[in-house]
């Protein structure tokens, strides 16, 4: 390693960090670089403390499973929240960073008789005559010698400069957004972990409770058919004669329609409304949870996601939408039959921590009302709703989230006439996201992700389909501002807590990120600390997310062996 390459780099300072697919390591300064091991990251880390710069967590996903790296500017996770959308490849990124139409990218194609494709020595640089990177570097030249892997690393930092130029442009407005850029870069470093750390499981108990609503575990496929065969027969046995596919939603309405349930659609909550008209209709429920956890949740999802006692699947810090945390394996949507399996290992246990209504406490912060404010001063808000409402608490509950969902009719719909007289500067927060979305104007969260909408040629839709689609994207924007700031404050929280207990040097580990619920692996005798900890960084989060400290956030906190166990 150079003296050079650290010679001017100080605590938070840019570095950059890049990972060939052979594993060699390259770091590079604005002054240097050099190739090294993954023992000098370790100590790079520990005795200067830069901000790590990657084009991703996951291009870089060797090196975080091992240093815990504490700062990071991740230019995926940037370009999502000043650009909005999905797409972050790194063609991409550095197209929007240096104002190039991301449309223009160019594709790599094998020569042919009239192309022959760039000289070798046109693939020294990374950056064609067009000003794109040429689409043999992002496809693997960037690696292919030490000296090309150093410009790779330095054309990160590049894009970095650019990124922290546009987040320091939008902190005019939005003030949170370099903030939100370092968290979200933050939270990526938290995906790799947890993917790589896994949720613990006990497989002996999950496959007792899988037994229990499917069945045993079949020894051969035609097993296997035999019991799928067996679920359709519970339902079928209700219904007239005639063939009909379970799995085909069409067949379904059908076969509804033939006993005489009229359903535009058959999602469940529809059918659960209707569960005593028919008993196909209470056959098809339970099909419908035995069918999701034999094809979903069952043995085959345990063979392929198990390993060594934990559960593992890929995460993201967002969803390329508002912003919120997404992972696979189906840790987002474990069916609460499947959570007693979730235990934790001998001498330890789970510090669980929920948010207590969140989302409204949230709009009462970003919105600037005040009068909402105030009813977040106590544990159950919607109480001081009701009241000031004049409903009971249920129907100020549904009147609240029916605005932040733009839910209009219906129950509590009266009430929700109401609430623009009680919270006028909140609704009015609600009704502006609503009102952009309609006519497809790009928006911003509190902490300055962009949210785009698409457009739809008026003319390519009858205009009952057009209001239609302008009301859903009215919705979408409402939600979206508040579940995007929701999210925003969660990972701060997140990234917190992960700090705190790095910085603390407790071996306690985050497991689980499950949209507003925080989940910590402890050893038994740090588990005190540990709830401190977890309890304390909500409030440390809060109070550099919130503009002030007129709303108070809550946690549901508990400390329990297994995740069913809390409440």
């Amino acid at each position: 390693m150079t003296d050079g390459l650290l010679a001017a780099v100080g605590r938070g300072d840019p570095l950059a960090l890049t990972v060939a697919p052979d594993g060699a390591l390259t770091v590079a300064s604005d002054a240097a670089s050099a190739e090294v091991e993954i023992d000098d990251v370790a100590r790079i880390e520990a005795t200067i403390g830069p901000r790590w710069v990657w084009w991703s967590a996951a291009s870089v996903a060797p090196v975080l499973e091992v240093v815990p790296v504490a700062r990071a500017w991740d230019l995926a996770a940037v370009h999502r929240l000043v650009h909005g959308g999905w797409r972050a490849e790194p063609a991409v990124v550095w197209a929007r960073s240096h104002g190039l139409d991301p449309d223009t990218v160019p594709v790599l194609r094998p020569p042919d008789l009239f192309d022959l494709g760039p000289a070798p020595a046109d693939l020294v640089e990374p950056v064609g005559p067009d000003g794109h990177l040429r689409p043999e570097w992002t496809a693997g030249e960037w690696a292919a010698t030490p000296a090309r892997r150093a410009r790779w690393a330095a054309a990160a930092l590049d894009v970095a400069a650019r990124q922290r130029d546009a987040v320091d442009s939008l902190a005019a407005i939005h003030p949170q957004a370099l903030a939100t850029a370092r968290a979200e870069s933050t939270a990526e470093v938290l995906c790799v972990e947890l993917g790589a750390g896994g949720l613990p499981i006990d497989v002996a108990v999950a496959e007792t409770i899988i037994g229990g609503i499917v069945g045993a575990r079949p020894r051969s496929t035609a097993e296997a058919d035999a019991q799928r065969a067996e679920r359709d027969a519970a339902v079928l046995r209700h219904a007239p004669p005639g063939r009909t596919d379970l799995r085909n939603p069409a067949q379904v309405r059908s076969l509804l329609r033939r006993v005489g349930v009229e359903v535009d659609d058959t999602r469940a909550w529809r059918l659960e409304q209707l569960r005593d008209v028919h008993p196909v209709v209470e056959a098809l429920l339970a099909w419908r949870r035995i069918e999701r956890t034999a094809t979903t949740y069952g043995y085959g999802w345990l063979d392929e996601h198990v390993r060594d006692g934990r559960l593992r699947g890929s995460w993201t810090g967002s969803d390329g939408a508002a912003g919120r945390m997404t992972a696979s394996a189906g840790l987002h949507s474990m069916p609460a039959d499947l959570r007693p399996a979730v235990v934790a290992e001998p001498g330890h246990v789970f510090v669980r921590a929920d948010l207590g209504q969140i989302e409204p406490r949230v709009l009462a912060a970003v919105s600037g009302d005040r009068s909402l404010a105030a009813a977040t001063r106590t544990d159950d808000m919607y109480a001081p709703v009701a009241s000031q409402l004049g409903v009971d608490r249920p129907t100020a509950k549904v009147a609240v989230l029916g605005a932040m969902y733009g839910q209009t009719t219906g129950h509590g719909a009266q009430a929700l006439r109401r609430l623009d007289a009680a919270y006028p500067v909140a609704m009015g927060y609600l009704r502006d996201a609503d009102e952009a979305g309609q006519v497809g104007r790009s928006i911003r969260t509190y902490g300055g992700r962009l949210i785009r909408f698409g457009s739809t040629n008026a003319n390519e839709v009858s205009e009952r389909d057009a209001r239609s689609r302008a009301a859903a994207m009215g919705r979408y924007g409402r939600n979206a501002m508040i579940q995007g700031a929701a999210a925003e404050l969660f990972k701060r929280w997140a990234v917190t807590v992960r700090a705190r207990l790095a910085g603390d040097g407790i071996p306690a580990s985050i497991v689980l990120c499950l949209h507003d619920e925080l989940l910590v692996h402890a050893p038994l005798d740090a588990a005190g600390a540990v709830a401190a900890i977890v309890a304390d960084g909500l409030q440390q989060a809060a109070a550099g997310w919130a503009p002030d400290d007129s709303v108070r956030f809550v946690a549901d906190l508990s400390v329990v062996p297994r995740w069913s166990d809390a409440k």
